[in-house]
């Protein structure tokens, strides 16, 4: 069985592009990439608070689907500029993920994202209660 998920208010921005925020399927959560943008789909000049709303977004899907933070087991980031803005990525992902375990994770380079003031894109796995 395949479900999709959409946080409140959001099914209309995901289905104008064509795919869902996440899919409930097996005992899993596959959620796709969550970048830094406000509520008006703009992304945030500041990287630090950037690289925040990505999580904070993440979390909304979480919600979303009834589970959270704890319940990921698997992410992929990309990352534009890696090396430059890696210790303020750090720090975002410290305050999500205070304490072991932590869940796997692939961090990628990439030139660019859909926005060129993306400086991060998201996703991950989590398995469903």
């Amino acid at each position: 069985m395949i479900e999709a998920v959409f946080p409140e208010n959001k099914q209309a921005n995901y289905e104008a592009y064509g795919y869902s925020a996440a899919i409930k399927s097996g005992g899993f959560l596959f959620i796709s990439g969550q970048v830094g943008v406000d509520d008006e789909g703009a992304a945030l000049a500041d990287p630090a608070a950037q690289f925040q709303q990505a999580f904070d977004n993440l979390g909304t899907v979480l919600s979303a689907a009834g589970v959270g933070f704890n319940s990921i087991v698997d992410i992929t980031s990309f990352h534009i500029d890696m090396h430059t803005y890696f210790d303020t990525f750090a720090a975002a992902k410290q305050k999500v993920f205070p304490a072991a375990p932590y869940p796997n994770w692939t961090a990628v380079g990439v030139v660019t994202l859909a926005d060129p003031a993306l400086l991060l894109e998201i996703k991950a796995t989590a398995r469903l209660s």
